[in-house]
């Protein structure tokens, strides 16, 4: 495991961003992930996408991260979509019944061009 966490965004229509996350989420770097995310939301962009595609591995701290991360966007009137899981986070996103809660797609391309996306264009 790697303690880097590096966080890209782009703003793909008004209020719409997406984070592409490329390490590990763990003990170490889930604060990262969670302030740089909530800084996203703060600065206006409340429907966040996760690109998970370049995640190595994510442990319970990353969970809960994520977690917390929903909960910022639902207050702030938006919304959290995760793209790209990787399988192992998948199976703990079904086992604790995230799954449920969170939108999950193949690609963040796909939530860009759902007609959600574009209407809110």
């Amino acid at each position: 495991m790697t303690h880097a966490l590096h966080l890209t965004v782009q703003h793909p229509h008004p209020g719409l961003a997406i984070a592409t996350i490329v390490g590990d989420v763990d003990m170490q770097t889930a604060p990262t992930l969670r302030s740089g995310a909530l800084e996203i939301i703060q600065q206006g962009h409340p429907r966040l996408v996760l690109d998970l595609a370049q995640v190595g591995f994510c442990d319970s701290a990353g969970l809960s991260a994520i977690i917390g991360i929903w909960h910022a966007a639902q207050e702030a009137g938006g919304s959290l979509s995760l793209a790209a899981v990787p399988d192992r986070l998948m199976r703990m996103l079904s086992m604790t019944g995230v799954d449920s809660l969170l939108p999950v797609h193949a690609t963040a391309t796909d939530v860009t061009d759902s007609p959600r996306a574009s209407a809110k264009r």
